[in-house]
């Protein structure tokens, strides 16, 4: 009986020490992003049979059975979609943010009107040196903010691009890493801590790839995971210990595109849906304003055929280029200016042809047009932000529910932390008593 008692209060203590390393485990990591608090299962330790016992049932203490993980794949799954939803839109607004600044710094606009202005001065005495060279002047100054303009969204395309080649490259490296953890979870004890903390690893990279690119996931008994990524359909990209390779190319619009070992996919969700967002939205801004740019000096140009310029030689080009970047003056003098219509002698005050000029800038109206390009890029922002605020509201709930579920309370552990100190001390206990039952037979044998 000592010796079955000594046991069990052995094993007893065993176990209450077990429940004190994961108590004090969940205490240490009650901060670590992505832990899951744990839990010991304990279960009895029975036998049955024995000399004399035939079919009774002998108690013989308590063991570990499992250590658990207080994890909820429906909450995780929540957190992945709506963290991957409000990635993706903070990507995208962030890129809108960038193009409606470079519209706005640029001062395209203001340069429009002002080339339009001088256009007018000059129609009050179309000879007067200081004013045709203000004209070009103001032309050139046009030319360079369109010039600046299309610097500026250059650089927000750029910018775009590095950063989802960087998250491309990083998804490779998640898809490896995620391969790795399932070859060491089929590896792993069942219910042990090296298993728990494999799975936290697992739940963590998981989160993080879905910041990126939409996810579909298949779990199995033993804990490893296959995943696919993107949508419409999603492809396979970690099966067992194999992963695939994620790569991006820049189309000659400046938009981007995605595959997986060489198959087209569409990110769905994450940053990389949005900063394919936002460039396609880049690529259409940037045709509209290389558009106002070419009409603009397509009618300058045209009105300049049209007319004779100062010493009554027939008018040249002010403007070169079809594209906002390539917007160049290549008229180096006032006088070149073809204010007077075809067939005027020199030094002619006749502005007919600066007024044809005037008229079809008016009936152009590229201030107008470049002001309707802002409306449009303020307005997608204005709608962005306001569906980025419910993301981020739906994203943070979602948070903090799986947080209540799988995080530590410092109150409930502490409570643990007294329960099974005692329970361990009670075992040591048991032990000392059945240690002295022990003693007390074999005084009384001698």
């Amino acid at each position: 009986m000592a010796s079955d008692l000594l046991s069990i209060a052995a094993s007893g203590a065993r176990a209450a020490r077990g429940a004190l390393d994961v108590t004090a485990q969940n205490i240490a990591n009650a901060s670590s992003e992505g832990y899951v608090r744990r839990s010991l299962r304990i279960e009895e330790v029975a036998a049955s049979g024995g000399a004399g016992r035939i079919g009774d049932i002998s108690l013989s203490g308590a063991r570990i059975a499992e250590i658990r993980r207080n994890a909820d794949a429906f909450l995780q799954g929540e957190v992945r979609r709506t963290s991957g939803d409000l990635e993706r839109a903070n990507t995208e607004l962030r890129g809108l943010r960038n193009m409606e600044s470079a519209l706005e710094q640029s001062g395209v606009f203001s340069s429009i009107v002002e080339f339009e202005a001088a256009l007018q001065q000059l129609a009050g005495d179309p000879v007067d040196p200081s004013r045709r060279a203000a004209v070009i002047g103001e032309a050139t100054t046009l030319a360079n903010k369109f010039n600046i303009t299309a610097s500026s969204f250059d650089a927000v395309g750029e910018g775009l691009q590095f950063e989802a080649e960087a998250q491309v490259s990083e998804t490779n490296v998640i898809g490896g890493e995620l391969a790795r953890v399932n070859l060491r979870l089929t590896r792993a004890g069942a219910g042990s801590s090296d298993r728990a903390a494999l799975l936290d690893q697992r739940d963590q990279l998981l989160e993080r790839l879905a910041s990126f690119t939409s996810i579909s996931t298949t779990f199995e008994a033993d804990g490893t995971v296959a995943v696919s990524l993107g949508a419409s359909p999603p492809l396979g990209f970690v099966q067992g210990g194999t992963s695939g390779t994620m790569s991006s190319v820049e189309m000659a619009d400046g938009t981007i595109g995605f595959s997986i070992d060489g198959q087209s996919v569409e990110p769905g969700s994450g940053s990389l849906a949005g900063a394919a967002l936002g460039l396609a939205e880049l690529a259409t801004v940037r045709t509209r304003l290389d558009t106002i740019a070419a009409t603009l000096a397509g009618v300058v140009n045209n009105a300049q055929a049209a007319g004779v310029s100062l010493d009554g030689s027939s008018g040249q080009p002010i403007f070169a280029g079809t594209t906002a970047a390539g917007l160049r003056v290549v008229m180096s003098e006032g006088a070149g200016l073809a204010t007077a219509p075809a067939g005027a002698s020199a030094n002619s005050r006749d502005d007919a042809n600066l007024g044809a000029l005037r008229q079809s800038l008016a009936a152009l109206d590229p201030a107008q047009q470049l002001s309707n390009v802002l409306f449009d890029v303020s307005s997608k922002v204005a709608g962005r932000n306001v569906t980025q605020s419910a993301l981020e509201t739906i994203a943070s709930s979602a948070r903090i529910s799986l947080e209540q579920q799988s995080g530590v309370d410092l109150d409930t552990e502490a409570a643990n932390l007294i329960r099974f100190q005692q329970a361990f001390q009670a075992s040591g206990r048991a032990m000392q008593a059945a240690s002295d039952i022990f003693n007390t037979l074999l005084g009384i044998g001698r």
